[in-house]
């Protein structure tokens, strides 16, 4: 029996017990339907993250069939409040999260909280970029971090919903660099496809976003990087870190998925269980090549409190950036 095999009669067994439908072991896989909310439009890196590792897990054999639902904006909690009003009892329903809720919910106080959700897995770990305009009047970052500091007002920066990582790493810069949080000229939109459209538009000046998010219009030179906000350089671009640039501001943007509160124990482990298959697929390593994600496992209890923590330590971050 090879590994593909086994795993298919583990998921079949783990349904079996929780008197769920599931086709004969000699069949290919079981004909279950998964559901995964998007808490962002399309075009973002919540939105890539959701439909690769849906693909995922079709191709583990772990479903038949996944569906996708976008619900867009607040940095995430609105599409939280439609997952644990909605779905809060289907063993077949996951909603991608990540640090960018979680400072949604510390700086928008939103009706709805992590309570509401099981975080399940964390799935990927990547660094933002900030990018300009093909036509911009700027040649690199420096340029732009000068005239920050001499007018912070005429950089209209744009990017994630507010309490997004690039949101907060513009308050980040702006500390390093003396300029009164005040005075940003921040522009919020509800997925990493808008930000990117303003960008090209010419309608901002800077565009933060996750580097996947940017790649393939990097890539066509629709818009040029000039900054991450990485420790060190990024494989595939030669961008500087902002500590390159005299900015000491490093801050990463990870990536998971939750499910619903009302889960038994028996279907929150197999979920759990069906996830780890499809991140030991093909599929979900060619997803992490094909847009640079690094690949960040953390599932179960180990991920629940990663994100308490997390929660905790974003929320000082905010709080002293005066986000709060």
């Amino acid at each position: 029996m090879d590994r593909k095999q086994f795993l298919q009669l583990a998921a079949a067994a783990s349904l079996n017990a929780l008197g769920l439908p599931a086709k004969a072991a000699d069949n290919a896989a079981p004909q279950l339907q998964y559901r995964i909310l998007i808490p962002a439009n399309a075009g973002g890196g919540w939105d890539l993250t959701g439909r690769a590792i849906g693909q995922a897990l079709v191709g583990s054999g772990a479903a038949a069939e996944v569906s996708y639902e976008n619900r867009g904006g607040a940095a995430g909690t609105m599409g939280l409040a439609q997952f644990a009003k909605g779905y809060r009892h289907n063993p077949h329903a996951l909603m991608v999260m990540g640090s960018v809720m979680l400072g949604g919910i510390i700086t928008g106080n939103p009706p709805v909280s992590l309570d509401q959700v099981r975080p399940l897995a964390r799935l990927t770990n990547e660094f933002n970029v900030f990018v300009l305009p093909p036509n911009s009047p700027y040649k690199d970052m420096a340029e732009v971090l000068r005239q920050f500091r001499n007018d912070p007002g005429s950089i209209k920066w744009g990017g994630g919903s507010r309490g997004s990582t690039e949101h907060i790493a513009v308050h980040m810069i702006a500390k390093a660099t003396g300029v009164p949080h005040g005075r940003i000229n921040y522009v919020p939109f509800r997925g990493g496809g808008e930000a990117a459209a303003a960008v090209m538009a010419g309608y901002i000046s800077v565009g933060g976003s996750g580097f996947s998010e940017f790649l393939p219009h990097i890539a066509g030179q629709r818009m040029r990087a000039v900054a991450v906000t990485a420790g060190q350089r990024l494989p595939g671009t030669d961008a500087p870190t902002l500590r390159e640039l005299g900015v000491d501001v490093v801050i990463g943007n990870w990536r998971g998925v939750c499910a619903p509160a009302g889960l038994t124990p028996l279907e929150f482990t197999a979920l759990t269980e069906t996830i780890q298959t499809a991140m030991q697929s093909a599929d979900w390593q060619r997803s992490l090549q094909r847009h640079q994600w690094l690949a960040d496992p953390l599932v179960g209890a180990p991920f629940e409190a990663f994100v308490a923590q997390e929660f905790e330590s974003l929320r000082d971050v905010l709080l002293k950036a005066g986000l709060t």
